[in-house]
């Protein structure tokens, strides 16, 4: 009998189900709390620039107690690469470590101050969004590979990258993947631009937060987006070498986000 790729992410998907409820009602306790969305500023690019030199600034001044915190993001990402290739699922590691990056809000947390014991609910149900959002990409992407390329698992890498390459149903899987991936992307931005900082910042609820990020992609789009392929790029750069790089690109990300929002939000 073939082998095929199975779905090991819907297990996941069925734990967020049976949590979703507890979940959703501590989205509605936490979103009424009266709060209105605070001014959102116009940004141009140098502020880009000063928020990233800010975070290096905040970096360098502590390093030794951020180092701890973002260890756990590339021992993370490792172990899924690793479990990935145990379990057949080569063409979704891609994918995997691409979905990844919609995660690096969370893992960021701790560099905005998250003993802040007042806020601590709200960013467990905003670690939830991306969560689920990163599982429903991964769906997503497995469904792709099945209908561009089929249900078979590559018996190598270099026989998947010759299929991926080589072929019309690689190359509309690379097509379809990065446009659909784009658009997971965007959302992922759109929601935690600046909502996990502002969070922690200030007394509101979940939907304020995320509405006041998204007020802040719709002022500033041509800025938040560069904003997104800096990360982008920050986190490709910092995975190349075994994701170690990400020891020190996640931390001035990291700062630097929560620079940007305090120009981004008055």
């Amino acid at each position: 009998m073939p082998q095929t790729i199975g779905n090991p992410l819907s297990w996941t998907a069925q734990a967020l189900g049976r949590s979703g409820s507890h979940l959703a009602a501590s989205a509605r306790e936490l979103g009424n709390d009266g709060s209105t969305a605070p001014y959102v500023r116009r940004l141009d690019m140098s502020d880009i620039r000063d928020a990233l030199a800010e975070g290096w600034a905040d970096f360098t001044a502590s390093r030794s107690d951020v180092m701890f915190i973002v260890m756990i993001y590339p021992v993370v990402g490792l172990l899924l690469v690793g479990i990935g290739l145990q379990m057949s699922m080569l063409p979704l590691l891609f994918p995997l470590l691409a979905g990844f990056a919609l995660l690096g809000p969370v893992a960021a947390v701790g560099l905005y101050e998250i003993s802040r014991r007042r806020e601590h609910g709200a960013v467990l149900v905003m670690a939830f969004y991306l969560t689920a959002l990163f599982v429903t990409w991964m769906l997503v992407a497995a469904g792709i590979h099945k209908v561009t390329l089929g249900d078979g698992v590559p018996v190598s890498l270099s026989a998947f990258a010759e299929q991926v390459l080589t072929t019309p149903g690689g190359w509309a899987m690379i097509l379809l993947g990065c446009g659909v991936g784009f658009g997971f992307a965007v959302i992922a931005l759109a929601i935690s631009v600046v909502s996990f900082p502002m969070l922690l910042d200030r007394h509101v609820g979940v939907p304020v937060a995320i509405a006041t990020s998204v007020e802040v992609l719709r002022r500033n789009p041509r800025v938040v987006l560069t904003w997104g392929a800096v990360v982008a790029t920050g986190l490709v750069l910092g995975a190349v070498p075994l994701l170690l790089g990400l020891i020190i690109v996640l931390p001035v990300l990291g700062h630097a986000t929560w620079h940007l929002y305090r120009r981004a939000v008055g």
